[in-house]
């Protein structure tokens, strides 16, 4: 099939919400009877899974309808043009995909840092930081203004880069599959996290990142890839996660945690805490 087709892009398209779903209610089940942590009431986490799905769908609202022609068309011009590093390099088409692979998540790394460095960012990137029961659907939990800069910026960056639409398509099926899995609550026998983690981010890893201890939250930054963080110098581990606490204190009233409250997020004026270990 013409990877440039119309149907085959739809085709990618179909199966990359079919992958996300599919992840989705794996891992649920996973969780449900094997959690890493303990849950609370069923109530409870109902609710939150609720809350942080419907955050997960507005933003795939607002990729799909806005952005998501916006990237398809500066593709199809990058490649016309012979436009961007992957087309200036004249990369063979073998290496193409795995070229476009690597620069997608090589970019995630330094967007995540970006938005833990910089506090105009940090100020929209902390709603996904103030969940305190890390689950598959915090995967989902990120404020609309991060996906609006996020889509923003990736515009240029498929261009720069000579991204082809369906590359990022791929990438993100498989990125959003792994981003699913390390964010879940679930553990992982610690030889087979151990082997994965020398390629892809695991739930040992990610759980480090969610720590309210500063100094793990600013680690592990990976998305897909876990070998970022030891190239840049931001990888950590703890060797009993079942002692990490998630969220952020700042954000620990019971109103932070409605929608109307996570919305809320950027504008509440709250200083950071837990900057050195308790």
């Amino acid at each position: 099939m013409n990877p440039h087709s119309d149907n085959f892009i739809r085709n990618l398209e179909l199966i990359r919400s079919v992958v996300a779903f599919t992840g989705l209610m794996l891992l649920l089940t996973w969780e449900s009877f094997a959690p890493f942590f303990a849950y609370t009431a069923g109530r409870q986490r109902g609710t939150h899974v609720f809350r942080n799905l419907v955050v997960g769908v507005i933003n795939a609202l607002l990729v799909g309808f806005v952005f998501a022609s916006l990237w398809f068309a500066v593709s199809q011009w990058a490649e016309r043009n012979q436009f961007g590093v992957l087309n200036y390099l004249k990369v063979p088409i073998v290496f193409h995909f795995p070229g476009a692979l690597l620069l997608l998540d090589c970019w995630m790394y330094w967007w995540h840092r970006i938005n833990h460095r910089i506090p105009f960012f940090w100020r929209f990137h902390r709603m996904h930081h103030s969940d305190v029961h890390m689950d598959v659907t915090t995967a989902s939990r990120f404020h609309l203004g991060e996906i609006f800069f996020s889509s923003c910026l990736r515009i240029p960056l498929i261009a720069l880069l000579g991204i082809r639409f369906w590359e990022l398509i791929v990438y993100e099926t498989i990125m959003f599959l792994v981003v699913q899995l390390h964010h879940a609550n679930v553990g992982l026998p610690r030889r087979v996290d151990n082997l994965l983690r020398l390629l892809i981010v695991t739930p040992a890893m990610h759980k480090v990142h969610h720590s309210r201890w500063r100094i793990e939250t600013d680690s592990n930054y990976s998305s897909l890839f876990s070998f970022w963080d030891r190239l840049f110098r931001s990888f950590r581990l703890r060797k009993d996660s079942h002692t990490i606490h998630f969220g952020l204190d700042e954000f620990d009233l019971a109103e932070d945690q409605t929608l109307s409250g996570l919305m809320k997020t950027p504008l509440a004026e709250r200083a950071p805490k837990n900057l050195e270990r308790k």
